[in-house]
């Protein structure tokens, strides 16, 4: 029995190793013939070498994640990059194929160029335009304070977001649904212009459909929109950017972040502390004092705040298209009126901590 036993052991753990091995090869051959397939795909495909001289051997990093780790690279034209090593990737690749599969198809001046990838077996990475002044999470949420950029840079980011995002939405053959809108993915140019950047939990959709179907609520929470935990409230759409990005331009105004990040969802809208406070001070008519600030400045604050709290409407229906919104930015403040209070709970700052750590002037 014990001799049989040691025979069949070498047996059994070579055939687990054969089906693992199996798996897996049968995963990235799926990844790469899908990719092979699609022909309409603007990006290069790059082998794994190739990136390893892109990167001198990964010597320069700029960032890690979740995903992997990124590193500042040069093609051979000189061109500057930057090329996002994935880390472990997710069983059947979905994350990856999203990321080539949608941001593959476009170009717009604010969505980040895709120049190729790397899908070699178990290595993957992407190559993206370099974007030499970062996320606009750091200019937000900058700790020493010495970082900024003055309201009508923010202004103007906010504009530039608010046209990637139309575009995602309204101007591909299919809409585009990109569901993690936020500081860290909003990637800034040599001049400042604004690139919508992460696409591994974008969806596609007919332009058609306006009510999507997902398995699971995905993005990031605090910019989660309620109806992908609610479902009373209404399905979800193209609105749950919308709301993501008005969480944006509430953190881009008040310079800090609207919630505690890491309150569950049954939670998270109890803690949005700043929208409901500049709500009260707008629907009250009370002057929001900060520094020294310009008429125009003053101008530009008010209606992204506006606009904002448009955008964060608990009900999706009640939120205008990134195409009002983009009307809503660049036309007339007195045009703009006040949206119903935007907030599933009541709750309210008390009032001794009202107001701190809030730099923004609003006349």
């Amino acid at each position: 029995m014990l001799g049989l036993r040691v025979i069949c052991m070498p047996c059994v753990c070579g055939f687990l190793i054969y089906k693992f091995r199996r798996r897996h090869l049968s995963m990235f051959d799926s990844i790469e013939g899908f990719l092979r397939s699609q022909n309409n795909l603007i990006p290069i495909s790059y082998s794994y070498s190739d990136i390893k001289k892109m990167t001198k051997g990964f010597k320069d990093k700029l960032g890690e994640g979740g995903y992997g780790s990124v590193y500042k690279g040069k093609l051979r034209s000189g061109c500057l990059v930057a090329i996002k090593i994935l880390g472990k990737p997710k069983a059947n690749g979905e994350e990856f194929i999203n990321e080539v599969a949608t941001i593959g198809r476009i170009h717009h001046t604010n969505v980040v160029q895709l120049v190729g990838y790397c899908a070699e077996r178990s290595k993957r990475a992407l190559v993206y335009d370099f974007m030499p002044n970062g996320s606009l999470e750091k200019y937000i949420f900058s700790q020493e304070g010495n970082i900024s950029l003055s309201c009508k840079q923010m202004y103007e980011i906010s504009l530039g977001v608010a046209r990637g995002i139309e575009y995602l939405h309204r101007g591909c053959d299919m809409q585009i649904l990109h569901f993690d809108i936020k500081p860290h993915n909003i990637l800034l140019d040599k001049d400042f212009t604004p690139k919508v950047s992460d696409f591994g939990l974008a969806k596609l959709y007919p332009t058609e459909d306006s009510i999507v179907s997902l398995t699971a609520a995905r993005g990031t929470m605090g910019y989660m929109a309620p109806e992908l935990f609610y479902k009373n409230i209404g399905g979800v759409s193209y609105k749950a950017d919308v709301y993501s990005f008005g969480m944006l331009l509430m953190e881009m105004v008040g310079r800090r972040r609207n919630i505690n990040a890491h309150a569950d969802h049954t939670s998270q809208f109890s803690q949005i502390y700043f929208p409901s406070w500049i709500y009260n001070q707008f629907n009250e008519e009370r002057a929001i004092e900060m520094g020294e600030t310009t008429d125009e400045e003053r101008v530009m604050v008010k209606k992204m705040v506006i606009v904002a709290l448009w955008c964060i409407q608990m009900k999706p229906s009640d939120r205008p298209s990134m195409t009002k919104v983009v009307k809503m930015l660049e036309g007339n403040v007195e045009q703009l009126r006040m949206p119903p209070k935007p907030f599933l709970c009541s709750q309210e700052v008390p009032a001794e901590d009202q107001g701190k750590g809030i730099n923004i002037s609003i006349e």
